[in-house]
């Protein structure tokens, strides 16, 4: 079973004042880049993996899904994104992605917002994502970048151009790790770029989009603090296709 930090009340607090979950989808300064990525939703079932407080999984909904279900594994989550949800296409469930089991061919694009870091076996949910969708569906997610969870501590140094140092401990060693980001004890899952796409390819996704997520020159104009994303990429954002 994956761990479920975001019931941790400290966890929960600190995650419910950052600007993703006080202003959706537009606090997410990635959103501009994954909307590029998604599909006509419009009368498509939609399947949203770790959908949080539900922005995703409304919008959706906004857009003309037919039908959305939104699971994740929180049960203050699911609470949270029923209590401000009023679309009755939008079915919430508590379900642990590492147990994941979902009808064949029963969904038309599957979505998932920064969770896959928290799963132990990718290639078994992604395998399982894969029959859940019919042919041709899409299939976009985001992760964080193996390299911003690859960091070596205690963090960036300075280069003597004053430029940040972002130094790699152990990149290609891959497995559980632990972090203390809003609780201590995170424990988040660390593959590489290469081992995330080829358990896409192997699922026999076809991978049609990847992008290693950086703020745009406008973007760090109205908010300077994102200047430090240009360093190292912190998101990596994947879209792929059902054959």
């Amino acid at each position: 079973m994956a761990q479920n930090i975001y019931d941790t009340p400290e966890f929960f607090i600190g995650y419910s004042q950052l600007p993703r979950s006080v202003h959706g989808l537009d606090g997410a300064p990635e959103w501009l880049a994954i909307r590029a990525m998604l599909p006509e939703l419009k009368g498509q079932r939609v399947v949203d993996l770790g959908c949080g407080f539900g922005w995703f999984a409304r919008w959706a909904s906004e857009q003309g899904a037919a039908q959305v279900l939104a699971l994740d594994l929180s049960e203050q989550m699911i609470a949270r994104a029923k209590s401000t949800t009023q679309a009755g296409n939008v079915e919430y469930r508590i379900a642990d992605l590492e147990q994941l089991s979902l009808p064949s061919g029963a969904f038309d694009f599957a979505y998932s917002s920064l969770a896959f870091h928290y799963i132990e076996d990718f290639g078994k949910l992604v395998a399982t994502v894969h029959q859940a969708l019919t042919p041709g569906a899409q299939f976009v997610f985001t992760i964080e970048h193996p390299i911003y969870m690859a960091p070596a501590q205690p963090g960036w140094t300075r280069s003597s151009e004053g430029r940040r140092i972002w130094p790699l401990d152990g990149y290609s060693i891959e497995g559980a790790r632990q972090t203390d980001w809003l609780a201590k004890g995170v424990l988040k899952y660390h593959r590489t770029v290469g081992t995330t796409l080829n358990a896409l390819i192997h699922a026999g996704f076809n991978i049609r989009h990847v992008q290693e997520w950086a703020p745009t020159a406008e973007q760090i104009v109205s908010n300077p603090g994102l200047a430090e994303e240009l360093d190292r990429p912190m998101m990596l954002l994947v879209a792929a296709g059902k054959l």
